[in-house]
């Protein structure tokens, strides 16, 4: 195996969780081609267009009593509320009452899914911010106007109260309808993996993801674990800050990129989940224990979770002797018989492919073999 890193990835001995139901595939494909190992369980799903009363419901009122202003919020959602509406057959009658509005574009895809639809923007903001989108309706003036919101799936806290608050009369347009996923048994699956630490970092692409993902854990009782996990050893990452509030509202830290985008969202986790990963000079030689492998010198070894384990436990204070009984409460499923540090250990040596860089202490324990004039480079 090549020592570059182009060849294992910046991601490579992480395990990563994809909570999306939407984009999956594509945020998925991301992390892979950057070495990460994902576990994908969609936190919920997402009813067809077609099939939404809800939509269908708001789009006949918004035919029937023309609004002053339209908000388009997003390229996909807006694209799918005119194909739901022409298979309504009151495609043309929805085109007909939104050319007849202002209509706002929160950005330049919207924009062009507008434009697409043979209709014609008002204006659109710079920053693709919906504060800014705020701004520029407060600033004319809502008092008695009637604002059709055209929604995608997240909540903008503060949106709809502001301009109600102004005097404005808002219809909202729900685009996408959230409900649990139909196979909930993944879901738990990657809740069972988060509480036992099993992964490095866990992503959230939509509010209600994150809060059926925090609600389908308080269900099962494993609130307090799913907190304490996301909280110290798990890395969350958001799309942006909308998605991170029920994170935020549990006392939750989040990573969130400056471009509210996929891409800008792993690139972060490139830089900061191999930034946290431990570096330690062992045996003469350069180890990196990331998630689920170590980089010994370079070259990606793959550690099964009892060896990770141990090494983990080794790594929290590098040179000292840990005991045997210490070892055998770390190992997973751990029972009484110290046997098993023994046959765990073996294991760990030899994924390692280096069986120095760790010393058994007769009648003591073990101990990684830290180089005596460790260089401060190494310590991250």
């Amino acid at each position: 195996m090549q020592d570059d890193d182009t060849t294992h990835g910046p991601l490579a001995g992480f395990t990563v969780g994809v909570t999306a139901a939407r984009r999956a595939e594509e945020l998925a494909t991301l992390l892979k081609r950057r070495g990460a190992a994902v576990l994908h369980a969609p936190a919920l799903r997402i009813v067809q267009l077609a099939d939404d009363s809800e939509l269908l419901t708001a789009t006949e009122e918004l035919i029937g009593h023309t609004p002053d202003v339209a908000v388009a919020t997003t390229a996909i959602g807006f694209r799918g509320w005119i194909e739901a509406a022409d298979g309504w057959g009151i495609g043309d009658a929805l085109l007909k009452t939104l050319s007849r509005v202002e209509l706002l574009a929160r950005g330049p895809k919207v924009k062009g899914a507008i434009r697409a639809a043979g209709l014609t923007e008002a204006w659109s903001p710079g920053s693709e911010s919906m504060a800014e989108v705020l701004d520029r309706l407060l600033a004319e003036g809502v008092a008695g106007r009637r604002i059709a919101l055209q929604l995608h799936g997240e909540p903008l806290p503060g949106f709809v109260e502001s301009l109600t608050a102004a005097g404005a009369d808002v219809v909202v347009v729900p685009v996408y309808r959230w409900m649990p996923p139909q196979d909930i048994a993944p879901l738990d699956r990657m809740l069972d993996v988060t509480a036992a630490r099993g992964l490095d970092a866990i992503t959230f692409t939509s509010a209600p993801a994150a809060a059926s993902f925090l609600g389908r854990a308080e269900t099962r009782g494993l609130l307090p674990e799913i907190l304490g996990a996301l909280r110290d050893d798990v890395l969350v990452a958001c799309v942006g800050p909308v998605t991170a509030l029920p994170l935020q509202a549990r006392s939750i830290d989040t990573l969130q990129p400056e471009r509210f985008r996929l891409g800008p969202l792993v690139q972060l986790m490139c830089a900061r989940l191999p930034a946290a990963a431990r570096v330690l000079p062992v045996a003469g030689h350069r180890v990196e224990i990331r998630g689920h492998a170590v980089l010994v010198d370079d070259e990606l070894r793959t550690v099964p979770p009892a060896g990770m384990a141990l090494l983990h436990a080794l790594a929290r204070r590098p040179g000292w002797v840990v005991a045997r009984a210490d070892l055998l409460r770390v190992l997973p499923g751990s029972g009484t018989d110290e046997h098993a540090v023994e046959t765990a250990m073996a294991r760990l040596r030899s994924a390692l492919g280096v069986p120095r860089l760790i010393q058994t202490v007769v009648k003591r324990g073990y101990r990684l073999a830290l180089d005596p004039s460790a260089d401060t480079k190494y310590d991250r």
